[in-house]
């Protein structure tokens, strides 16, 4: 047998294998220790006292028709729109659960953080919110925007489509602290994973969201130590492709430049992501990583020849991620007027 073929092979089942342990054993978790309640997606129980499928079918029938032309339009104009916007939702869901704590716009705020100095989009979110309110007053989160907008701008880099349920409330309170939580591309699998576990995100949501790296770019700052002093040698990180690293140090003299994330299909969602870790072709440390690690490695290996899995299951773990919702968020929220500000009344 064609050892290629073997290797596709065992690597479908293995994913496969993995896929049905993930979904088995999501159901044991236990993430009591936690304030973010974090319900399975098979769970759909757990959504109901929350999240909805139906809630705006009568208030706002044509929401995600408006948001949908909105993002198609923005992104029109600038392709580059479509990774930041789904980046922007990913960091808001991870510091204060899905409440669009990172849109509030003063002195403070997560949205003020060394951690979001290159976050995008905010504009689109305030365009669209304008339009709803237009159409539904008061009617519609500035959260499930975000959500659906997330959603939409990946549709439109040719990704998956998912269902969205709606109900998340919009956060009072937005910390710049708190937003340091985020990892910066330079931590290890272990940390990675600890950290999606504190969300309620599993092995297999850790590499399947990283392929979200499949379009969009950052910020040379965040992969110059690879290519000038890595771990303190004053050399570049050995494991990286020699052809690639020269292609970096080109592109990345100044840490203010910008690369991509993918440096094969940088504009296409696909599973060239994962192909480019076998390469040693990842550019930031937690992307390589994932190939080096047994714990992840199987399922990046998988996903690299399963492009219909990777997109399938990519909308499974998109829902998991836009279903952390904080107690306190969705208690005491409401519904913003201004996605920038806190309501008056």
């Amino acid at each position: 047998m064609n050892h290629n073929l073997y290797t596709m092979n065992v690597s479908s089942f293995i994913i496969t294998i993995l896929l049905i342990l993930f979904s088995v054993s999501c159901l044991a978790d236990d993430y009591s220790s936690t304030s973010l309640k974090v319900p399975c997606l098979s769970d759909l129980s757990a959504l109901e006292d929350d999240l909805s499928y139906s809630l705006y079918h009568e208030s706002c029938p044509d929401l995600e028709g408006i948001i949908y032309r909105k993002v198609k339009e923005w992104v029109a104009k600038d392709p580059t729109l479509a990774p930041s916007l789904l980046r922007l939702h990913y960091h808001d869901c991870v510091v204060r659960g899905c409440d669009a704590s990172i849109l509030l716009d003063h002195e403070g705020s997560e949205k003020t953080s060394n951690m979001s100095k290159s976050l995008r989009g905010f504009e689109v979110i305030d365009d669209i919110k304008a339009e709803i309110e237009k159409k539904c007053p008061k009617t519609v989160s500035c959260a499930d925007i975000l959500t659906t907008v997330a959603r939409d701008a990946t549709v439109l880099a040719s990704g998956p489509y998912w269902t969205i349920p709606y109900g998340r409330k919009d956060g009072r309170v937005s910390l710049a602290k708190e937003a340091m939580i985020v990892p910066k591309g330079s931590e290890s699998v272990t940390s990675l994973i600890e950290f999606f576990q504190s969300k309620g995100l599993n092995v297999l949501d850790l590499v399947v969201l990283s392929g979200a790296h499949t379009i969009g770019k950052t910020t040379c700052e965040s992969v110059q130590h690879r290519l000038y002093d890595y771990k303190g040698t004053k050399k570049p990180d050995p494991s990286l492709d020699p052809k690639y690293l020269n292609y970096l140090r080109r592109k990345c003299r100044w840490a203010s430049e910008n690369v991509n994330l993918d440096g094969e299909t940088p504009n296409t969602f696909d599973t060239q992501y994962y192909q480019n870790l076998k390469k040693n072709m990842g550019l930031l440390s937690t992307d390589q990583f994932l190939y080096h690690d047994s714990r992840t490695k199987p399922v990046a290996n998988g996903l690299s020849f399963e492009p219909t899995l990777f997109k399938n299951q990519f909308g499974v773990s998109m829902v998991k991620l836009s279903s952390i919702l904080d107690l306190s968020s969705q208690d005491d929220g409401e519904i913003r007027v201004d996605c920038k500000y806190v309501n008056k009344y």
